[in-house]
């Protein structure tokens, strides 16, 4: 799956992380990649058929639109244990149905399809899979713009993870972070890593030079488990190089082996840079040549919320809006794209979450006059009780229309207490 995905999520997360901006942040670019592969499953699968929208929602997924598709139903079939993942369909009740069939089936199995909750289910739906680490939908279908518009579709996901760390972290003086670190007087305390179960390293890279990686194994039996990777570079390099190098080093990190390109601590000076302090000590050692090396790291604690915003033209859900808009044959005019992501990063574990929503909007209707008719059962009625016999092929069958039960109703009950 890594080879599948690895690349093109790795180029999403760039283009996402750079409409964010270089602030304090959290963002999940697979919930939005995943969202768009999901919309995949819906469109036409003859490259002869594929309209604009079609190919531009295979350039933001960095990958044809089966491919994607397929990477998406096999994700959503086989959930991770550590990383609750769900997606979601709802549609304007009476609408929706117009188009093919065949998308609803090509769906991945674990979508849920239903009916446009109000924004209360939707708010309901965000914190139930998000280990209610995010209380609020990042949609709103009840605002007042309600008046001028309205949403006729939502496609949603949701991941999260809460975890443990194999080794928890020690605490250390946050002087440690450096002389030169911002932080270092802002902060009383900070983490070091603990003496075993925690990897580091200084990796020479060629985009950024020589940087520092430290990776926290989240506690798991065996099977699947969840690494979290830290990288650092100089303070000039730019966030995005430094974003670009992290998803590159992540996907040795699942392996666990040793980072492509990691400089050995004999080949750097002693002394002080800004990304780490290098001494040297007489020991005993069963190292071959003698030569020991250790490493340890110093992190600070850290939390993050955010909202954002995706409906630059670069995140495709445009495209993604307007292939889902064809499947359903909905009226799409406008649309919303937004995810709300939160993390927190401490000395026992990790969790964090992330909601993407998006939406179909379409103008109200010209204003006209409604009559509403409440039928009153007020005296004696009649009442049949008649069968349906209606096939999976839609043939009927010969229970079809045939009434069952009959009653002539003239002694109504009170409604039960109970």
């Amino acid at each position: 799956m890594r080879s599948n995905l690895h690349g093109p999520l790795s180029a999403y997360a760039a283009r996402l992380h750079a409409t964010v901006g270089d602030g304090h942040h959290v963002a999940s670019p697979l919930g939005a990649w995943l969202l768009l592969a999901v919309t995949a499953t819906t469109a036409d699968p003859d490259p002869a058929e594929a309209d604009e929208a079609a190919a531009k929602l295979a350039q933001a997924l960095g990958t044809d639109l089966p491919s994607a598709a397929e990477v998406a139903r096999t994700l959503l079939a086989a959930p991770h244990p550590l990383v609750g993942s769900a997606t979601a369909l709802w549609h304007t009740a009476g609408q929706g149905d117009g188009g093919s069939a065949a998308w609803r089936a090509a769906l991945p199995r674990t979508t849920e399809v239903g009916a446009l909750p109000d924004q209360a289910g939707l708010d309901a739906w965000a914190r139930e899979h998000t280990l209610g680490l995010i209380e609020t939908f990042p949609l709103q279908v009840e605002s007042d713009e309600v008046s001028i518009s309205k949403v006729v579709f939502i496609l949603a996901s949701a991941l999260a993870t809460r975890v443990s760390w194999a080794n928890p972290f020690d605490v250390a003086d946050a002087r440690a972070l450096g002389a030169n670190s911002p932080w270092a007087s802002q902060l009383r305390r900070a983490l070091r890593s603990p003496s075993e179960g925690h990897r580091c390293a200084i990796v020479s890279t060629a985009q950024a030079g020589d940087v520092i990686v430290h990776a926290a194994p989240a506690q798991t039996t065996d099977g699947p488990g969840l690494v979290v990777l830290s990288v650092a570079a100089a303070p000039q390099v730019p966030p995005a190089e430094v974003l670009a190098i992290a998803y590159d080093l992540s996907a040795g990190a699942a392996d666990g082996a040793p980072p492509a390109g990691g400089r050995s601590l004999f080949d750097l000076p002693l002394g002080e840079t800004p990304l780490w302090t290098l001494t040297e000590e007489r020991v005993h050692t069963w190292a071959r040549d003698g030569r020991e090396e250790r490493h340890n790291a110093v992190l600070p604690c850290w939390s993050a919320r955010n909202d954002h915003d995706l409906t630059a033209p670069a995140l495709g859900f445009l495209a993604a809006v307007t292939t889902l808009a064809t499947a359903l044959a909905l009226p799409v005019e406008d649309f919303k794209a937004r995810q709300t992501a939160v993390a927190r990063f401490d000395r026992y574990g990790f969790e964090a979450a992330a909601v993407t929503g998006m939406a179909g909007i379409t103008s109200m209707p010209p204003e006209g006059v409604a009559r509403t008719a409440e039928l009153r059962f007020g005296h004696p009625y009649a009442v049949v009780a008649v069968a349906t016999d209606t096939g999976a092929d839609g043939v009927t069958g010969p229970w079809h229309g045939v009434p069952v039960f009959s009653a002539w109703v003239a002694e109504p009950e009170e409604v039960p207490e109970a």
